[in-house]
């Protein structure tokens, strides 16, 4: 009796094992990104972190963008862009540090611009639904990091974003502040648990006023800061998936467009638009990963339209 016990808790504590050790080894559960949070900035992902999920690797640096550690203040030969963004511009889970945006132009651009610089590197400073009063937060923090461009990107959705706020992380269970201690809770907590509400966000999230007009106020901020560091700001919009189509963005997000094309003939930003640009495309709903976040070929075409752009850039500081 006591052996046939003894085995039966030998085979549980296996099980677990290998359990633990897969969930570890194959999906990357038990060691999330984790978030710290900002007064001002709402929230930044924690410094000096690495980690792999679902077999695609993430590395984020000292300065809480994705990418490797870099030095704040480049060398002179060094062309250097700042891709600020959200979810889009980071990549996510789904997107490995090879193929996020930042990354496939860095590889082109350093091909493209060898007569220009002797390296090149493209900086991302994002996170998950960061929107404008985000980014501009963290322009104010940290700077441009001597970016000869500041490459904005945002999506339909950001010129609606709300104000910045803590107020999710250590609470919402894609914002942890802390690893968990196994494997195995991470998958209870994010998929058996329940979403515990967080009350006081209902007052962020129906935050009133004009929050196209207060976003736009933030873009406006951002360029003033580039134009103060010599630095050229590109404003770069991707649609969301249902707005391609025949279909086409909703009537307010068409005024909301409208707004944003006036805004940057207004202020002279270089704007560029990405649903003519997706429409264009054979099949321009292949590029998404789902209903907003793009796949590599999505990013593969953002990074075609934004390097031609930061072509015409260079050719003109250089007259």
């Amino acid at each position: 009796m006591k052996v046939g016990l003894v085995i039966f808790f030998a085979v549980v504590v296996c099980l677990f094992l290998a359990i633990e050790i897969g969930l570890r080894s194959l999906f990357g559960f038990g060691n999330p990104l984790t978030y710290i949070g900002d007064e001002q900035i709402g929230y930044l992902l924690a410094p000096n972190q690495h980690t792999r999920r679902f077999g695609n690797r993430i590395q984020i640096n000292q300065y809480s963008m994705r990418g490797e550690p870099i030095e704040k203040i480049p060398a002179p030969s060094t062309g250097r862009v700042l891709l600020l963004g959200d979810s889009i511009a980071n990549g996510g889970w789904w997107t490995d540090q090879e193929n996020t945006i930042s990354s496939l132009m860095t590889r082109s651009l350093k091909s493209k611009m060898n007569g220009n610089f002797h390296e090149v590197e493209v900086l991302n400073a994002s996170a998950n639904s960061w929107g404008p009063r985000n980014e501009l937060a963290y322009l104010q923090r940290f700077g441009t990091f001597n970016a000869f461009v500041v490459v904005l990107l945002i999506n339909t959705d950001d010129l609606f974003a709300t104000v910045p706020t803590s107020l999710p992380v250590g609470r919402d269970r894609n914002y942890p502040d802390r690893k968990p201690p196994l494997a195995l809770v991470e998958v209870f907590q994010r998929y058996l648990l329940k979403q515990k509400p967080i009350p006081e966000l209902n007052a962020v999230q129906n935050e009133t006023g004009d929050r196209v007009a207060i976003n736009l106020e933030a873009i406006s901020k951002i360029q003033a800061l580039t134009n103060e560091n010599n630095t050229q700001l590109l404003l770069v919009m991707t649609p969301l998936k249902r707005e391609l189509g025949a279909s086409g963005p909703r009537d307010y997000e068409i005024k909301t467009r409208q707004r944003l094309t006036e805004f940057a003939k207004t202020q002279q930003i270089t704007y560029i638009d990405f649903l003519p640009i997706f429409n264009s495309q054979a099949n321009a709903k292949s590029l998404y990963h789902d209903h907003i976040h793009l796949n590599l070929q999505g990013n593969q075409v953002v990074v075609a339209e934004i390097e031609r752009s930061l072509e015409l850039t260079v050719a003109a500081q250089k007259h």
